[in-house]
């Protein structure tokens, strides 16, 4: 799903950064009164994580690639806010070092896996939860509902981004990374739902943290 450079025109890049900027730096004003010393190993581990599990690329039509993404996790475990801060230095590391997803496009990749995808996913766990209760099975289905739809919400974003900058039309990108994504979301969602079960297992109390 990372954007190499070259792919966006200059008015998507520009869009895209200014939201992303604005983005992150409510994510650091949020979390910044909240983290505390718990938070911070939490973090780190959720971040390599996420760094080793997007290693895994599938090419998909439209000039871009589809793998599984991990915010969904982040999000339930820590919070949304603090979920934009990770999933963010995982992308920026991942286009300095890897060249995974181009510097242009940092701000797109950011905007789509970062604050899209985490977002998508606090909210969707969130209200799956409130609808069917707050105990240990809904927690499981809201899981894999909201990686499933993190997923599906970040292609169609970038999808979108690649459409609208002329890459390839809208009826093609479109549904090819929808599709993709909407298969490689089943099994991101069961990733989930088996570490968040561990997790629940053997650290609850890792659940009782403060959510940022």
């Amino acid at each position: 799903m990372h954007i190499p450079d070259g792919f966006l025109v200059a008015a998507a890049v520009g869009t895209t950064y200014v939201i992303t900027a604005g983005g992150v730096a409510n994510a650091l004003r949020k979390a910044r009164e909240k983290i505390g010393e718990k938070h911070i190993p939490m973090m780190g581990i959720l971040a390599a994580f996420v760094f080793v599990a997007q290693m895994l690329n599938f090419p998909v039509v439209g000039g871009t690639s589809g793998h599984v993404i991990g915010a969904a996790l982040v999000a339930i475990l820590v919070g949304p806010w603090a979920a934009v801060i990770i999933m963010s230095i995982v992308m920026i590391a991942q286009s300095l070092i890897f060249q995974d997803g181009g510097l242009l496009a940092l701000g797109a990749n950011i905007l789509n896996m970062g604050i899209i995808a985490c977002l998508g996913a606090h909210y969707i766990y969130n209200l799956i939860n409130t609808v069917l209760g707050n105990n240990r099975r809904s927690k499981l289905v809201a899981t894999f509902v909201a990686a499933w739809g993190s997923v599906l919400l970040a292609s169609i974003a970038c999808a979108i981004e690649l459409a609208l900058s002329g890459v390839s039309p809208m009826g093609v990108v479109l549904p090819a990374m929808a599709g993709i994504h909407a298969l490689i979301g089943l099994g991101e969602g069961l990733i989930t739902i088996v570490v968040l079960n561990l997790v629940m297992s053997t650290r609850a109390d890792l659940l009782n943290l403060q959510r940022i």
